[in-house]
C-alpha cells in the first residue's frame, strides 16, 4: 500500500505552499492586483449574462476573423505585463549605484529579465504577427476561412495556455534566471535546480505546438485557396509576407521543440546533451537556438513589411512601387535569414574564416531590406499622401528601423562585434528593430484593419498621442543605450559602482516612462472610439480608399466573408474592381457550407497546459491522466462527423441586401 506520503509526492510532486512567494512584497501587491482585475472582470461577466456568448462565439469559434482578434488582445494582455518588467527593471538601473542596492533582490531581478524577453517575444511579437495574418490573408485571397479552421482555433488556444503558464509562473514558483534562451550550463539540473528552467521550457513547447501547426494551415490556406485569377505575382504584398514567414515557421520551430526536448531530456532524464559530462557540448545548444532565433527574427519582421507596404500604398493613393522587386527581395531575406544565425556568437570561437563568412552573408541580408525602404520612399514620391494614423507608423518605422539597420550592420563586423558583444549597445539595436520595425508595424495595422473588423474607425487624435509618446519615448529610453554600450556597459546587471553612469539609466527611464504613457494613449484610444462608435463607423466598407480584396467586403465581414467567390485580374485586386465600375450581385445566393463552433480546440490545450504544469512540480499522476484525457479528447473529435452547416441562401440574401442598401445610402 501507499503510504500517505507517497501518494502526497504522486498527487503535488514537489509543488508545496514554499512555493508561493509571500515574502516577496511587490509579488504579493502584483498577485493582489491581478486577483482583483480577475474578480472585476467575472463580476462584469456575470452582471452582463456574457459567459455564454463569450464560449459560443469566441472560444470555440473557428472563424479565422475571431481568432485572428483574439491572438491580438492576448499579445496586448501580455504586452502590459511584459512592458511592466521593463519598467521595473529600468527603474532598479536608475537608482542602484553606490551603496543604494535598488528595491529588486538580484534573483528576481534575473527573472525579470529572462521573462521580459520571452513574454515581448513569444506572447506579444508572435500573436499579434499571427493575429493580423489570421484575419487579413483569407479576406485578401477571397477564402471564406484558412485551410483547416478547427486547427486555427486549437492554434490560438495553444499559444494561449503557453502564456497562462508562464504568468502561473509569477505566483507560482518562479521563472528562469538564464536569459531569454537559457543557455546551459546556465540552465542545466546543476546550476538551475528548481522549476524556473522547467517553466521556461514547457509553456515554449506548448506554444512553440501552436505557431508551428498556424504555420502549416496559413501555408495550405495561401498555396490553395487562392480567388480565380489570383497567380503567385497578383498576391498582395502582405499575403506575400505571409507565406514567407508561415515558410520560416515551418521550417524554424521544429528546432526549437527539439533543442527543447533535448534540454529537458538532460534535466530530467540524466542526459548529457548539453554538458561537458559523457561527451556533451554546450555549443551544439547555442548553434540550435540560433538556427531557430535568427529566423525567428524575420518571422516577426516580414509581416510588418507587408503591413506597410498596404499602408503606403493606400495612403498614397498609387500602386505600390516595384511590385516584383519587393517579392524577390522578401524571398531573398527568406532565404538569407538561414545563413546568418553565427554573428549572435561571433566571440564564442569559431574561427576567422568562419565568422567572415557569416559577417559576409549578414551584411548582405541588408540589400534587400534597403531596397524595400527604397521601394516605399519611391511609393510616396508624387503620392497623395494623407498623414492619418497608420501612415504616422509608417514614417517613424522607416526613420527608426534604418537607424536599427546600421547599427546592425556595425555589429556585423566581427571585431566590432569582439567589442560591443553582450553590451547595452547589442540591447539599443535589438529593440530598436523589434520595437521600430515589429511593434510600429503592429499598431500601424491594428489602426489601419480595425475598422474591417469592428465597423467603426479608430479615434484620430489618441492615435497620434499613443503615436508621438511611443516614438519620442523610444529614442529617450533607448539612445543612451548606445552610448553606454560604447561605453563597455555590459547587459542584464542590476547595480553599477561608477556613478557616472547613472544620468544615462536615468534618461533611459523616462523614455520607459513616456513609452508607457503611450501604451496608456492606445487603452484610452479604444475606449473613447468604442464610446463613440456610431460617429466613427464606417458604412462604405472600406474607410481608407483599399487597394486590396479585404476591402470588397462589408465591415465587419459576414462569417462566410464573401457570398460570391471573387475574380482577380490585377495585383490590386480591389481598386482594379472599382475602376472597372464594380456592382456588387443582387441575386442568384446559394447555401454556403461552414464548418461549426467546436470546443475540442480548448479542451485539448487546456488539457496541455495542465499536462505541462504538472511535468514541471513532477505531478505524474495529474500528468497521466491529463494526457489520458487530452488523447482521449483528440480521439472524439476525429470521430465526429457532425461538425458542419449550411448558411441558408434566404440568410445570404438578406445580409447582402441589407449590406447593399447600406452601401447605397452612403
Amino acid at each position: 500500500m501507499f503510504a500517505q506520503s507517497d501518494l502526497q509526492t504522486l498527487l503535488l510532486g514537489r509543488l508545496t505552499l514554499d512555493a508561493i512567494p509571500y515574502h516577496e512584497p511587490i509579488l504579493v501587491a502584483t498577485f493582489a492586483m491581478v486577483a482583483l482585475g480577475g474578480l472585476t472582470v467575472f463580476s462584469l461577466l456575470t452582471w452582463f449574462k456574457l459567459w455564454g456568448p463569450l464560449w459560443t462565439d469566441w472560444v470555440t469559434s473557428i472563424d479565422h476573423k475571431k481568432i485572428g482578434i483574439m491572438y491580438i488582445v492576448l499579445a496586448l494582455v501580455m504586452l502590459m505585463r511584459g512592458f511592466a518588467d521593463a519598467v521595473m527593471m529600468r527603474a532598479q538601473q536608475a537608482i542602484s549605484f553606490g551603496d543604494n542596492a535598488g528595491f529588486l533582490p538580484p534573483h528576481h531581478y534575473d527573472q525579470l529579465f529572462t521573462v521580459h524577453g520571452v513574454i515581448m517575444i513569444f506572447f506579444v511579437a508572435m500573436p499579434l504577427v499571427t493575429g493580423l495574418m489570421n484575419f487579413v490573408v483569407p479576406l485578401q485571397i477571397g477564402a471564406r476561412d484558412v485551410a483547416f479552421p478547427f486547427l486555427n482555433n486549437f492554434s490560438f488556444w495553444m499559444t494561449a495556455m503557453g502564456a497562462m503558464l508562464v504568468m502561473a509562473s509569477l505566483f507560482i514558483g518562479e521563472f528562469g534566471k538564464t536569459g531569454w534562451l537559457a543557455y546551459p550550463p546556465l540552465s542545466g539540473i546543476v546550476a538551475s535546480p528548481d522549476v524556473g528552467v522547467d517553466y521556461y521550457i514547457w509553456s515554449l513547447q506548448i506554444a512553440g505546438v501552436g505557431t508551428l501547426l498556424s504555420g502549416v494551415n496559413l501555408i495550405a490556406t495561401i498555396v490553395k485557396m487562392r480567388a480565380p485569377g489570383m497567380t503567385m505575382m497578383r498576391m498582395p504584398i502582405f499575403t506575400w509576407t505571409a507565406l514567407c514567414t508561415n515558410v520560416l515557421i515551418v521550417a524554424a520551430f521544429p528546432v526549437l521543440t527539439a533543442v527543447l526536448a533535448l534540454l529537458s531530456m538532460d534535466r530530467y532524464l540524466g542526459t548529457a546533451f548539453f554538458s561537458n559530462d559523457l561527451g556533451g557540448n554546450a555549443m551544439m545548444y547555442v548553434n540550435l537556438i540560433w538556427i531557430w532565433g535568427h529566423p525567428e527574427v524575420y518571422i516577426l519582421i516580414l509581416p510588418a513589411f507587408g503591413v506597410f507596404s498596404e499602408i503606403v500604398s493606400t495612403f498614397c493613393s498609387k500602386r505600390l512601387f516595384g511590385y516584383s522587386s519587393m517579392v524577390y527581395a522578401t524571398v531573398v531575406i527568406t532565404i538569407l535569414s538561414y545563413l546568418v544565425w553565427l554573428h549572435h556568437f561571433f566571440t564564442m570561437g569559431s574561427g576567422a574564416s568562419v565568422n567572415s563568412f557569416f559577417g559576409i552573408t549578414t551584411m548582405i541580408i541588408s540589400i534587400p531590406t534597403g531596397a524595400k525602404i527604397f521601394n516605399w520612399l519611391f511609393t510616396m514620391y508624387r503620392g497623395r499622401i494623407r498623414f492619418e494614423v497608420p501612415m504616422l507608423w509608417t514614417i517613424g518605422f522607416m526613420i527608426t528601423f534604418v537607424i536599427g539597420g546600421m547599427t546592425g550592420v556595425l555589429l556585423a563586423v566581427p571585431s566590432a562585434d569582439f567589442v560591443l558583444h553582450n553590451s547595452l549597445f547589442l540591447i539599443a539595436h535589438f529593440h530598436n528593430v523589434i520595437i521600430g520595425g515589429v511593434v510600429f508595424g503592429m499598431f500601424a495595422g491594428i489602426n489601419y484593419w480595425f475598422p474591417k473588423a469592428f465597423g467603426y474607425k479608430l479615434d484620430e487624435f489618441w492615435g497620434k498621442m499613443s503615436f508621438w509618446f511611443w516614438t519620442i519615448g523610444f529614442y529617450v529610453a533607448f539612445m543612451p543605450l548606445y552610448v553606454l554600450g560604447l561605453m563597455g556597459v555590459t547587459r542584464r546587471l542590476s547595480h553599477f559602482d561608477d556613478p557616472s553612469l547613472q544620468i544615462w539609466f536615468q534618461i533611459a527611464f523616462v523614455g520607459a516612462l513616456l513609452i508607457a504613457v503611450g501604451i496608456g494613449s492606445f487603452v484610452v484610444q479604444l475606449a473613447v472610439s468604442y464610446v463613440r462608435r456610431e460617429a466613427l463607423r464606417d458604412v462604405t466598407g472600406d474607410p481608407w480608399g483599399g487597394r486590396t480584396l479585404e476591402w470588397a467586403t462589408s465591415s465587419p465581414p459576414p462569417a462566410y466573408n464573401f457570398a460570391f467567390t471573387p475574380r482577380v485580374h490585377d495585383t490590386d485586386a480591389w481598386a482594379d474592381m472599382k475602376a472597372s465600375g464594380y456592382t456588387r450581385p443582387l441575386g442568384g445566393f446559394v447555401p454556403i457550407h461552414m464548418p461549426k463552433n467546436t470546443p475540442a480546440g480548448f479542451v485539448i490545450a487546456a488539457m496541455s497546459a495542465v499536462l505541462g504544469f504538472a511535468l514541471i512540480w513532477h505531478m505524474w499522476l495529474i500528468a497521466g491522466l491529463s494526457f489520458m484525457t487530452m488523447m482521449t479528447t483528440i480521439i472524439a473529435h476525429t470521430f465526429n462527423y457532425k461538425r458542419d452547416f449550411y448558411i441558408p441562401a434566404e440568410d445570404v440574401t438578406r445580409t447582402e441586401d441589407a449590406r447593399t442598401r447600406l452601401m447605397t445610402n452612403a
